[in-house]
Parts: structure tokens; sequence; C-alpha cells
């Protein structure tokens, strides 16, 4: 973690993925899941959540989703590209996101 740049771990994360699909991954499989930036790197994503989190990260998948295109009238346009990062976190740590409370 000593070798990554601070100010760029703090710009990996982008948001948490907050979906039906999250909160069931969330607790199926001790797994947390963000949007990070499209050149992120697995060590770099597992270095800014036990920055930010103050967590232990166990293992991280990541998945590339394209984006849709999509019309309006005879225009084209077409939706940014996602990078997601599955983050598995070691047993008994959580991050909890939950609003309002």
């Amino acid at each position: 973690m000593k070798n990554f740049n601070q100010e760029r771990l703090m710009q990996v994360l982008v948001a948490p993925q907050i979906s039906e699909k999250a909160t069931y991954v969330a607790d199926k499989n001790e797994q947390v899941i963000f949007i990070v930036t499209p050149d992120a790197t697995k060590p770099e994503i597992k270095a800014a959540v036990e920055l930010l989190f103050k967590v232990q990260v166990e293992s991280v998948q990541v998945s590339n989703l394209k984006g849709k295109e999509k019309r309006h009238g005879r225009y084209v346009g077409r939706r940014n590209d996602v990078r997601k990062a599955y983050v598995c976190l070691k047993p008994g740590q959580e991050i909890n996101f939950a609003v309002g409370e």
C-alpha cells in the first residue's frame, strides 16, 4: 500500500453501486460493489478501499460493462462504459452505506 500515490487512491473509487443485486451480493458473499475509474487496477482498488474505509480486503474481482446504444428520434447516442469492482472483505469486516441513520 505504501507504493501508491495517495491522491490517485482518492480518485480510483467513483461511487458505491447501490442496487437490489448489490445488496444481495453483500449479504450472501460479504462483498461490496464499487464503480471505479476505467484504468483502475485490482491492487489500486484494494489499497483505495483499505485507505478510505479502514477495512481489510481479501480479494477484488473486476468487470467491464459496455455502454448501451440509445436513440432519441434519429439521433444515436451511447452511454459510457462502466468498470465495476466486486470487493470481498475479510470475515468480520463491513462497510455500511445506510442513509439516514
